[in-house]
């Protein structure tokens, strides 16, 4: 048995997420389906980024086992020209037998896009559209609130019962000319579910306010309760933008 690794691009708005599903189409489940028809083998991934309904990613990492023995390109080819237009396996790559996507993570990158302006149509499936004027300024305060070493609790679906305190390492914004919107950018080795949503949501509501400051989030921090009143930015505008390990 050979051990592969993939990077895999995929718009997530058609599928119920990255995961097997039991009643709807995920974009594992779209993978696993096609490489069974092109090469008559069951096959089972294992993706670094459980990606919800909606959320999209650029660089979504994966490792499955197989008794085939071809060339990794030949592979790619193969396995791609089956595959819907909305999933491309950007590379592949055989990977030592004991690889696993999530040790040895350095960070995950996420991108989060909203638009201040009705976006063009081409893109609109990929951001947030707010219709509130935002204080870009007072918008990066808010996200700055986030960084470091903290209890998330409240920053998450409120259904974890494992530890919720998370590190982030940074988070940046910045204009993204190629999607006419603004991008946040959220870098740590390991995320909540929703997190990185709600943290968006939260900051883009006080953002919005001119009566608001970044420390009603630092409130909500120090509470450690999950059920606060701020909005969960929608699942389009994420995106799941690159894995980097320690050793690449």
């Amino acid at each position: 048995m050979r051990n592969y690794k993939i990077i895999v691009a995929y718009d997530g708005t058609d599928y119920a997420g990255w995961q097997v599903q039991p009643t709807r189409l995920s974009v594992a489940q779209q993978l696993q389906n096609t490489f069974s028809e092109v090469f008559h083998r069951p096959l089972i991934l294992r993706g670094v980024s459980r990606t919800d309904a909606g959320v999209h990613a650029l660089g979504q990492v994966a490792v499955f086992k197989t008794d085939l023995n071809i060339d990794p390109q030949v592979m790619l080819h193969a396995w791609s020209a089956r595959l819907p237009l909305t999933i491309s396996i950007r590379n592949i790559d055989v990977v030592s037998p004991d690889f696993n996507p999530h040790a040895h993570i350095l960070e995950k990158i996420y991108h989060y896009h909203f638009f201040a302006t009705r976006p063009l149509p081409f893109v609109q499936r990929y951001g947030w559209h707010i219709y509130r004027p935002v204080d870009l300024a007072l918008l990066h305060d808010c996200l700055q609130t986030f960084v470091g070493t903290h209890d998330f609790r409240s920053f998450c679906t409120g259904d974890e019962h494992e530890n919720t305190i998370r590190t982030i390492h940074r988070i940046t914004l910045s204009w993204a000319p190629d999607y006419q919107a603004y991008r946040i950018s959220v870098h740590g080795p390991k995320f909540l579910r929703y997190m990185i949503r709600r943290i968006v949501g939260a900051s883009l509501y006080v953002a919005c306010k001119t009566h608001l400051s970044p420390s009603i989030l630092l409130k909500a921090l120090d509470e450690k309760n999950p059920e606060q009143l701020f909005p969960t930015a929608p699942a389009k505008g994420l995106m799941l933008y690159q894995v980097i390990y320690h050793k690449e």
